[in-house]
């Protein structure tokens, strides 16, 4: 089988990208409440958040970090239904995926809950690397 998940395992490479899904629709949760907040301390009028960068507070970091799960995570979805369809993923490609979904959270803790830069910077970059080696993976696999 040289490596290739028996075919009722291929379908665990679609579980990171639901974990993915949860993630961003507890975003969408979250900066919701967030804005609730903002307009019920009087920070800011309903009017004011028409617009991107009209958060305050915590709410501009979880818009932020919002927008950032649509950036590298959107290489990440066609190669997981890219795995899935040819029902070529591999136990490596599974743990890269929950690898670059598990820095997607801590990712979206640092951005929300704290100003650390340098920190958010490290994580996203073993979070890139998993994702660039699951592609690298993918690639090989199907042109070596």
């Amino acid at each position: 089988m040289d490596g290739l998940l028996a075919n009722a395992e291929a379908r665990l490479i679609l579980l990171p990208a639901a974990a993915h899904l949860a993630l961003v629709v507890f975003l969408y949760a979250w900066l919701t409440v967030e804005r609730l907040r903002a307009v019920r301390a009087h920070k800011h009028r309903y009017s004011d958040l028409q617009f991107a960068g009209g958060d305050v507070d915590r709410g501009a970091r979880v818009a932020a970090n919002l927008r950032n799960q649509f950036e590298a995570p959107m290489l990440f979805y066609p190669l997981v239904l890219a795995l899935w369809a040819t029902q070529s993923a591999t136990s490596a490609m599974v743990w890269l995926a929950w690898l670059f979904v598990a820095g997607r959270v801590l990712h979206t803790a640092v951005q929300t809950l704290t100003g650390n830069v340098p920190l958010r910077g490290a994580v996203f970059t073993v979070n890139f690397l998993a994702l660039a080696g699951l592609w690298m993976l993918f690639l090989l696999q199907q042109l070596g």
